[in-house]
């Protein structure tokens, strides 16, 4: 008896590079084919890593790649800069700018400098074309604000990733034209206000992700997460939306190669 194969997902925000995963790519890499994972995207977090990122990227043919500075780590690293930024983005495989943000929660001491690196990456993203991914935690009025200065500026592209925050910078984001993206946060059993807000978005602007190694959904909470697991998500977010699974996978697949559109290019390439 033959099963039917899993609908295909895109884990649009992992880590692979950390140290969770070292020697265990090729088995983490086939447990998410097998889960219907097909593609995802590792995230550099830290410039000066970013030649280990595309090499791992380089290495596997599902995994692309997106490069910054988190904001958690602007004052520990050189300051972005646009050319440094668009110089990596002609990567075939790079696919993003970020992640970038601002984080309050953790580093509000540094928000001047989050800010400064945050505006600097949104040029980027306008000068290359490439996506932003932000990281917004205890900041959604300065996030709100900027978002909306810079995008006068210039339209840009951009997902707000393992989007936790207020219904009002949801609103905003989706005002805006950008995406939400889902993690196993959604499907932890007191997120119930998050799944509201997930609940509320268009189906249109939203996108899956793990934010691996953390933040696995259950069953697996409290352990490592992998890309595998953002089918447990998925599933998540069909019920929200009141979808069959598969027809949740393919919308948000849909989403992915909209706004990831290099990616989706490189496929059709391929």
């Amino acid at each position: 008896m033959t099963h039917p194969a899993p609908p295909e997902i895109v884990d649009s925000h992992c880590h692979l590079d950390f140290p969770d995963f070292e020697g265990k790519l090729d088995e983490v890499i086939a447990r998410a084919a097998a889960a219907g994972v097909m593609r995802m995207v590792t995230i550099c977090t830290r410039l000066r890593h970013e030649p280990a990122v595309r090499a791992l990227a380089e290495a596997h043919g599902p995994v692309f790649y997106a490069a910054g500075t988190h904001p958690m780590h602007v004052t520990e690293e050189p300051m972005a800069t646009v050319e440094a930024l668009a110089a990596i983005a002609r990567h075939p495989k790079c696919i993003g700018i970020g992640e970038t943000g601002l984080d309050y929660h953790y580093t509000a001491e540094t928000a001047d400098v989050q800010k400064a690196s945050l505006r600097i990456h949104i040029a980027a993203a306008r000068a290359t074309g490439l996506p932003l991914i932000i990281h917004a935690r205890a900041a959604d009025d300065d996030m709100a604000r900027i978002l909306t200065e810079e995008h006068a500026k210039g339209p840009f592209g951009c997902v707000m990733h393992c989007y936790s925050s207020g219904a009002a910078l949801a609103k905003r984001a989706v005002d805006l034209g950008f995406y939400l993206s889902m993690s196993g946060i959604a499907a932890f059993p007191r997120s119930g206000p998050l799944r509201e807000i997930f609940r509320a978005a268009p189906l249109e602007r939203i996108l899956l992700e793990t934010d691996s190694p953390y933040l696995a959904p259950p069953p697996h909470r409290g352990k490592r997460n992998e890309p595998a697991f953002t089918a447990l998500t998925a599933r998540i977010g069909a019920e929200l939306f009141g979808l069959d699974i598969k027809d949740f996978a393919r919308a948000t697949t849909a989403n992915f190669d909209r706004l990831f559109s290099k990616a989706a290019r490189a496929g059709l390439a391929a």
